[in-house]
């Protein structure tokens, strides 16, 4: 890897107060939460796809650094945060947990409806979380290219606009199918400085290979992953970066349950009696569930936490769980995980995020452990009650938010006097608007 730029040496350096000056505040996180260190029996270790045998080390040190590498296998219960990387968080975190009384009143439930609004960071979703501590990590091993994909293209603009403030370039794969419907999200990404192909494209071997069999598909997340690996692997400068799935992204994503159980606290509740998080890859569902599922391991509270994930590509409630490539071409290691099948082309739903044929192995684990479940949801009732949300609360919800709304608002109109419902909004959907124009 190339040697570390002075300039963006400076800015990693870490201060006692943020880039503008500002204090960081004592409710941002010191550490993230590790669920690996409280579950009850241990996470199937990822094989290497060519023996079968556990990965080490050694064997994802052409992707990632060897922060993130360690990170992904550590049984650790708290990793503590870079400095540098909680003065960034300090531009948008904590994330405000908002009583919903409108929304309430509406639903006429006696339930004590709450969500936690990721939507407050500068790229509009909780993908920054993990965003900015991968480019971190990538940036002070002197890594200066990062390679991605992105399905509705909340993490495409979360990567590029942290490699924006860490001094690294970026290369996003987008999913076709996303790519052609939400431009929005690609000239963001386009105006942080980064590049952004649809995939699958002629760029890649992978791509071209799957353009050969199936020249007009939409796409999948899986073949835009395919993409990434192969061109962060030919160049020696590069990295990849993902923005769900595997452990190290569902740890610093725990950032947003710690501070719901603060900030649940600081509202005079005991415990959430059940969350409800939308699940494509299961970042935001994992960074909002995993603290409050430790919490129950650990101090016998009984917080409900329940995986929303689409009819179309419902890996937790009709996929097996099993060991699966998480790419189409077989690129990566085999997960132990809820899969449809690697070559599985879900439909092109508005909620791009959420088309992936596999899910994160933590999630899975819960899930096969009885600790989390699953509810799959219709495209139309997701987006009947992000209508709803919006107009009681004002926030239009991500396509792929609107999926954990729907079930909690289902749950709410039955649920006993004074339960606390939290429901994980990941994202805002103010680029997702032509979704919403075929809906209504």
């Amino acid at each position: 890897m190339s040697t570390l730029d002075p300039q963006v040496a400076a800015d990693l350096a870490p201060r006692s107060t943020d880039p503008l000056g500002v204090a960081i505040p004592s409710t941002v996180p010191t550490h993230w939460y590790n669920l690996n260190a409280d579950f009850p029996e241990p996470l199937p270790p990822h094989l290497h796809p060519g023996t079968h045998e556990p990965l080490t080390p050694p064997d994802l040190a052409p992707l990632f650094p060897m922060a993130l590498i360690m990170q992904e296998v550590t049984t650790e219960r708290y990793v503590e945060i870079p400095q540098t990387v909680r003065e960034i968080y300090a531009m948008w975190r904590p994330s405000p947990l908002v009583r919903a009384h409108r929304l309430e009143r509406v639903l006429g439930t006696k339930a004590h409806l709450y969500y936690k609004y990721e939507g407050v960071s500068p790229a509009g979703s909780h993908k920054p979380n993990t965003a900015v501590a991968q480019a971190y990590y990538n940036a002070i091993e002197g890594t200066t290219k990062l390679t991605t994909e992105t399905g509705a293209g909340q993490w495409g603009a979360s990567l590029a606009m942290a490699c924006a403030l860490l001094g690294l370039t970026c290369e996003v794969w987008q999913v076709r199918a996303s790519y052609d419907s939400k431009p929005y999200r690609r000239y963001q990404m386009e105006t942080y400085g980064s590049i952004c192909h649809p995939s699958p494209s002629d760029l890649t071997d992978a791509g071209r290979a799957i353009l050969a069999e199936m020249p007009d598909t939409t796409g999948s997340l899986g073949m835009a992953i395919s993409e990434a690996v192969e061109a962060a692997a030919k160049d020696p400068d590069a990295h990849y970066a993902l923005g769900s799935v595997l452990n190290h992204v569902m740890l610093h994503q725990t950032v947003i349950g710690q501070e719901v159980l603060v900030q649940l606290a600081e509202a005079g509740e005991k415990q959430a009696d059940v969350v409800f998080g939308c699940a494509g890859g299961g970042s935001n569902l994992g960074g909002l569930s995993f603290p409050l599922i430790g919490q129950n391991l650990r101090e016998g509270t009984t917080t409900r936490a329940v995986a929303c994930e689409p009819t179309a590509c419902p890996s937790l409630t009709k996929g097996e769980y099993r060991y699966d490539f998480g790419d189409v071409a077989g690129l990566t290691p085999l997960l132990k995980m809820y899969t449809l099948g690697k070559d599985f082309v879900p439909a092109p739903i508005h909620a791009g995020g959420l088309r992936y044929h596999g899910m994160s192995p933590m999630i899975s684990h819960a899930v096969n452990l009885g600790l989390m479940d699953a509810v799959a949801i219709e495209q139309d009732t997701a987006f009947a009650a992000g209508v709803v949300f919006a107009r009681a609360e004002a926030i239009i919800p991500a396509p792929e938010s609107t999926h954990a709304v729907a079930a909690a608002l289902d749950y709410a109109r039955t649920a006993a006097d004074g339960e606390v419902i939290v429901i994980g909004l990941s994202g805002n959907g103010v680029l997702d608007l032509p979704s919403y124009a075929a809906y209504v």
